[in-house]
C-alpha cells in the first residue's frame, strides 16, 4: 500500500467564529424576531371570526390594505422558515444538495450562506459537504473483505494541510524520564477509504479492542486541536491526540506537564525534542521508482561488453554528462532523417498537461482515429493520407505516451454494466459524486451509502465506496452492453493525486459549478474539460454549449465533436435552449413515471430525454446573467444538465479554485489535485491535428530509388528477426532481462524502421521523449546489440557506421522491410504481380505494432511507418482481390481481403471486398455469415456509429431485405 500524506484539520479561525455568531444572529432575528415584531405590531394573523361572501365584494379600505401587506409578509416568512429547516437539516446531516423551497429563488441562497456560516460554530471542517455524510469523519470499517490489497484511494474528507503527522507504527515507547510521564496516540489520517476507530486502537495499543472504554474515559470532553471535542465515542478523527492507559505499546511517551500543549497546539511549545525520543519524520510520497533505463545514473555507465557494437568515432561521442540533476529537460528533437539527408533541430516543447490526461488522451485519440479511417476512405489510390507535422506532431506523440484506453473501457463498460446490473434487479443507480480511477480498481463515491452491490462490485467503508477491480474488464466486455445508456455521462477528470486519477459528475451539483483563479489557469482547465466531455466514450449524444471560448478555440472544439459541441459568443445565446431543455426533462419525468434521471437511464425509458445538456463558461457572468444562471442551474433534483461558469458567482452550488501553479480545490467535495490543464497553444495543436486528419489531398507513397531498394530477403531463416505486422516479435539469440525488454524493443523497432540509421541523439528523442542522459541511452544501445549478437561472419548485427549512426547489420530481417521489397518485386514484373503480393499478404499477422505497451512509441505521431504501412496494406490487398476475382478466384479474393483485415479490421473498403468475392462464390450462407460478422463488428467500436453508406448500398444489393433480418 503506497504511503498517504497526512490529513491535517483546518482549525476554526477569530474571522470563522465572527461570521458565524454573525450568521446565527442573523437567522435567529429573522426565524424569531420577525414574527415578535409582526405579533406585537399587528397582532394575530388569523382573523376574529370566519370570513364571509360579503367580505369579498366590499369596498377595500387602507385597514384592509394593510392586512393583506401584512398577510404576505407571514407568508414570506413561512417559506424563509422552510429554507432554514432544509438547509440546515442539508447541512448537519449531510443528505447532499438541499431540496429546493418553491419560489424560493435567492432567498434559499442567502439562507444557505447563513447556515454555513453558522455550522462552522459546531463543525471542524470550513465548508459543509454535499457529497458525503457527516460518518465520512468519523471511523469506517470496510464492508466488504479488507485483506484484498489495492491500490489506496485518496481520503475524501475535505481537510486540508496543517501540520505533520506522525505515522502511528513509528511511535514507540520513549526511554524513562525523571519527570512523571504519560502516553499519548495521534489518530492517523485515513488510509485510503479507511478511518480509525477507537476499538481498533484499543485493539493495537492495549490487545483488546473492548479496552476502547478506557481510552474513551481519558480523552471524554477535552478540547483538540482543531476546536472540538470528544463526546461520542465512535466520532474520532485525525490529528487528534489521545492519552492512553499506562501499558500502552506503540504509544509516544511524553512528559506529564507537556499534555495540555498536545492537546492544545498537537505539539508541545515550543517544539522540544526530549533526548532520547525524537520526532520521526512525516511520511512522505514514494514516487514510482522508474525503469532502469529512464533512471539517471550517478556514476558513468560500465564498460561495455566485447560482444557489443564498436564505439562511435570520438567526434560523434556525446561528453560525459555531469551528475544529473532532479531532472533533466527534454533534448533537441530532430527529425528522423534519411540517408544524406541533412537536419535542422526543431524546438518543440513538451506537451506536459496532453501526456498526464490519460482519460482525455484516450478519448482524443479515437475520435482522431476515427477522422482518419473517413479520411483513408477518401484517399486516392497509391497515396498515404496526410500526416502532422511540427508542434501538431508533438502534441499527438504526447497523447500517445499519456493515453490510458484500458483505464477509458473500465469506466465506460463498468458504469454500464453497473447500470443493467441495477435495472435487472429493479434497483435505481446510486447519486456518485467522484470518482478515483487507480491502476488496479475503480471507486465509486456514492451517497447515501449502500451495502449491497452487484457483482462484481464490491461495497467499502461502510457502502460509502463501491469498487470494481481493474482486472474483471475482460468478463465485462464479453458481455452485450451496445443498447445500455451512459449513467454518468457528466463525470469530467479534474485532476490527479497520489494514487490515481480524480473525477466528478457536474449533474450531481444540482446547481452552478463556480471556478475560481487566474484567468490562465482557469481557461486551461476548463478547456481540458470541455475536451474531455467532447471525445469521451463514457457519454452518450450529450449536448455542449460553450460560451467565450471564441470563434478560433470554441470553433476548433466544435469541428473536433461537431455533434455534441456547439460555441456561441454571449450567454444570451446559450439561454433559451438551456432553459427549454430544462423544461423538456421535467415533462418526460412527469410523463414517464420515473423518480429521476437516473431511473430513466438505468430502464432505458425514454431514452432521448435524459441526453445530457452542459454549458461551459470561459467567462465570468454579469450579475444579471448569474442570477438567471442560478435560477436555471438550481434545480434541487437531477435535470441532465451541468453548468460550468468562470470567476466568483454568487448562489453557486459548488465553488471550485485553482491556482496558478495548477492546484485545484474543489470545495465542499474535499479534493486537492494537480489540475488537469490544456494550455492555449496545445489546445490549438490538437484541434490542427483534427483539421489535418480532414483534409482531403494526400501524398504519394514513396517509390524505393536507385540504391535505396529495400533488401531481399534471406534465403535462410534468419538468426535475428524482427516482426512489426502484428504483435511485436524480436527474435535474438542474445539475453535480456525482463524488466529491460520493453524499451530495448522499442529501440530495437525504431532502428529497424529506419533502415538508413538513425544518430544517437534522435534515437534518444524519440524512444525517451522527456529527456535522457546520453549514459543511459548508450547504456541501453549496448544491451541491445549483446541481445542481437553477431552475424555468420563474426560482425555485430548492430553497429556504428562512418557518420556515427546506429544501423542494423544486413542479416537481421524485419517483416516490413520484406514486404515492401515483394512489393517492389510485383511493380518490377508484372507477370508474377499476384505471387509477390500474395507472399507479403502472407507476413500480416494482426494490427501493424499491436500490444503496445502503455506509454511508449509516441514517435509514431511523426513518422511515416503507420501512414505508409496502413496504405500499401490496403492498397495490395484490394489490388489483389481485384486480380484474384477478374482470374475467376473468388475464394483467393476473399482470402486477400481477409489477409488485409488482419491488420487494419476496421476498413470497409477491405469488407466491401470481401463481400463481393464471398458472393461471387455463390454461397448465400457465407454472405450472410460475412454481413453478420461486420454488423458485430461495427456495433463493438464504440467510435463507429454505423456503416458507410456505401456499404450498407452493397449489401442491400447482395442481401435484398437484409435489414429485416437483422431486425428478426
Amino acid at each position: 500500500m503506497s504511503p498517504r500524506e497526512p490529513v491535517r484539520i483546518r482549525t476554526r479561525s477569530a474571522g470563522d467564529v465572527l461570521a458565524g455568531l454573525s450568521a446565527l444572529a442573523a437567522l435567529t432575528a429573522l426565524v424569531a424576531g420577525v414574527p415578535a415584531v409582526l405579533l406585537a405590531v399587528f397582532g394575530s394573523p388569523w382573523p376574529d371570526q370566519a370570513p364571509t361572501m360579503n367580505d369579498l365584494t366590499r369596498e377595500l379600505g387602507p385597514s384592509s390594505i394593510i392586512t393583506i401587506l401584512v398577510i404576505l409578509v407571514w407568508l414570506a416568512w413561512l417559506q424563509l422558515l422552510a429554507c432554514v429547516a432544509v438547509e440546515a437539516y442539508a447541512g448537519i446531516r449531510g443528505v447532499g444538495v438541499p431540496a429546493r423551497v418553491p419560489l424560493a429563488g435567492g432567498v434559499q441562497s442567502l439562507i444557505h450562506r447563513l447556515v454555513v456560516a453558522a455550522l462552522l460554530l459546531f463543525t471542524v471542517t470550513s465548508a459543509v459537504m454535499p457529497a458525503f455524510s457527516g460518518k465520512d469523519l468519523g471511523p469506517s470499517r470496510p464492508a466488504a473483505a479488507q485483506a484484498e490489497r489495492f491500490q489506496p484511494v485518496a481520503a475524501t474528507a475535505p481537510v486540508d494541510l496543517a501540520a505533520p503527522e506522525t505515522p502511528a507504527e513509528t511511535l514507540t515507547d520513549a526511554p524513562a524520564t525523571k519527570a512523571k510521564t504519560t502516553k499519548i496516540y495521534r489518530v492517523q489520517p485515513p488510509e485510503g477509504r479507511h478511518h480509525e476507530s477507537l476499538w481498533e486502537i484499543a485493539d493495537r495499543c492495549l490487545g483488546e479492542g473492548r479496552r476502547y472504554k478506557e481510552i474513551y474515559a481519558l480523552n471524554k470532553g477535552r478540547v483538540q486541536p482543531d476546536g472540538s471535542r470528544l463526546t461520542i465515542a465512535s466520532l474520532i478523527r485525525p490529528g487528534w491526540i489521545l492519552e492512553m492507559p499506562d501499558d500502552a505499546v506503540g504509544a509516544r511517551t511524553i512528559p506529564a506537564e507537556d499534555l495540555d500543549e498536545y492537546f492544545r497546539y498537537g505539539h508541545p511549545k515550543p517544539d522540544p525534542k526530549p533526548d532520547g525520543d525524537p520526532e520521526p519524520p512525516p511520511r512522505a510520497p514514494q514516487p514510482r521508482e522508474p525503469a532502469p533505463e529512464e533512471q539517471r545514473p550517478r556514476t558513468p555507465a560500465p564498460e561495455p561488453p566485447k560482444s557489443q557494437a564498436p564505439a562511435p568515432p570520438p567526434a560523434k561521442q556525446a561528453p560525459t554528462p555531469e551528475a544529473p540533476g532532479p531532472a533533466a529537460p527534454a533534448p533537441t528533437r530532430e527529425a528522423p532523417q534519411r540517408a544524406g539527408e541533412s537536419s535542422a533541430p526543431v524546438e518543440i516543447g513538451w506537451p506536459q498537461g496532453l501526456a498526464v490526461a490519460s482519460l482525455l488522451a484516450a478519448g482524443v485519440l479515437a475520435a482522431l482515429g476515427r477522422r482518419r479511417r473517413e479520411q483513408m476512405g477518401r484517399r486516392a489510390f497509391g497515396q498515404m493520407i496526410a500526416r502532422p507535422e511540427g508542434v501538431e506532431a508533438r502534441a499527438e506523440e504526447a497523447l500517445r505516451v499519456g493515453q490510458d484506453e484500458h483505464a477509458a473501457r473500465l469506466l465506460d463498460i463498468g458504469l454500464r454494466h453497473l447500470s443493467t446490473s441495477l435495472a435487472a434487479d429493479g434497483r435505481t443507480l446510486p447519486t456518485v459524486y467522484g470518482v478515483h480511477l487507480g491502476e488496479e480498481s475503480l471507486d465509486l463515491w456514492i451517497a447515501p451509502a449502500d451495502h449491497n452491490p452487484p457483482d462484481p462490485w464490491h461495497a467499502y467503508d461502510d457502502g460509502q465506496v463501491w469498487r470494481l477491480r481493474a482486472d474483471a474488464l475482460a468478463a465485462l466486455e464479453s458481455e452485450d452492453l451496445a443498447d445500455v445508456l451512459a449513467p454518468y455521462p457528466g463525470l469530467v477528470s479534474i485532476g490527479t493525486n497520489q494514487t490515481g486519477r480524480i473525477l466528478v459528475d457536474l449533474e450531481a451539483a444540482h446547481g452552478l459549478i463556480a471556478l475560481r483563479g487566474p484567468e490562465a489557469t482557469r481557461r486551461a482547465a476548463l478547456a481540458a474539460i470541455a475536451l474531455e466531455l467532447a471525445t469521451n466514450r463514457w457519454s452518450d449524444h450529450m449536448r455542449i454549449t460553450l460560451v467565450g471560448f471564441g470563434d478560433e478555440l470554441g470553433g476548433g472544439l466544435a469541428e473536433i465533436a461537431p455533434d455534441r459541441i456547439r460555441n456561441v459568443a454571449s450567454l444570451a445565446e446559450a439561454l433559451p435552449e438551456l432553459e427549454g431543455r430544462s423544461q423538456e426533462v421535467r415533462q418526460a419525468l412527469a410523463a414517464s413515471g420515473v423518480d429521476s434521471v437516473l431511473t430513466g437511464r438505468c430502464r432505458g425509458m425514454f431514452g432521448e430525454a435524459w441526453m445530457p445538456h452542459y454549458l461551459i463558461m470561459a467567462d465570468q457572468p454579469t450579475e444579471t446573467e448569474a442570477d438567471r444562471l442560478v435560477a436555471l442551474a438550481r434545480t434541487g433534483q437531477r435535470m441532465a444538465a451541468g453548468h460550468l461558469v468562470a470567476g466568483e458567482v454568487q448562489g453557486a452550488t459548488w465553488t471550485w479554485d485553482v491556482t496558478a501553479d495548477g492546484r485545484m480545490s474543489a470545495g465542499v467535495l474535499g479534493f486537492e489535485v494537480d489540475a488537469q490543464l490544456v494550455g492555449e497553444e496545445h489546445y490549438r495543436a490538437v484541434v490542427g491535428l483534427f483539421r489535418t486528419a480532414g483534409r482531403l489531398d494526400g501524398t504519394p507513397l514513396p517509390a524505393p530509388v536507385p540504391g535505396d531498394e529495400p533488401p531481399a530477403p534471406a534465403e535462410h531463416q534468419p538468426e535475428v528477426d524482427i516482426r512489426l505486422l502484428g504483435p511485436i516479435e524480436v527474435i535474438a539469440p542474445g539475453p535480456m532481462d525482463d524488466t529491460r525488454r520493453d524499451v530495448c524493443t522499442e529501440v530495437l523497432v525504431y532502428l529497424a524502421t529506419h533502415p538508413g540509421g538513425v544518430h544517437p541523439t534522435v534515437l534518444g528523442g524519440a524512444v525517451w521523449p522527456r529527456g535522457v542522459s546520453a549514459a543511459v541511452r548508450d547504456a541501453c544501445i549496448a544491451r541491445v546489440s549483446d541481445w542481437l549478437g553477431r552475424d555468420s561472419r563474426g560482425r555485430p548485427n548492430l553497429y556504428y557506421d562512418e557518420r556515427g549512426r546506429i544501423r542494423l547489420g544486413s542479416e537481421v530481417r524485419v517483416d516490413w522491410s520484406v514486404f515492401r521489397w515483394l512489393i517492389w518485386r510485383s511493380a518490377a514484373e508484372p507477370a508474377s504481380e499476384a505471387a509477390y503480393m500474395s507472399y507479403a499478404l502472407d507476413l500480416i499477422r494482426g494490427p501493424l505494432l499491436a500490444d503496445r505497451p502503455r506509454g511508449r512509441y509516441g514517435w509514431l505521431a511523426a513518422d511515416d511507418l503507420e501512414y505508409e504501412a496502413t496504405a500499401r496494406v490496403l492498397d495490395v490487398a484490394h489490388r489483389l482481390a481485384v486480380l484474384r476475382l477478374e482470374d475467376g478466384d473468388p475464394r483467393g479474393a476473399a482470402t486477400a481481403a481477409r489477409s488485409g483485415l488482419r491488420l487494419l479490421p476496421q476498413d470497409e473498403g477491405l469488407w466491401r471486398d470481401l463481400l463481393r468475392a464471398t458472393h461471387a462464390t455463390g454461397d448465400r450462407t457465407q454472405v450472410e455469415r460475412t454481413v453478420d460478422e461486420l454488423r458485430d463488428h461495427v456495433g463493438r467500436d464504440p467510435m463507429i456509429a454505423q456503416m458507410q453508406p456505401e456499404t450498407e448500398a452493397l449489401i442491400e444489393e447482395l442481401l435484398p431485405h437484409w435489414r429485416q433480418m437483422a431486425h428478426h
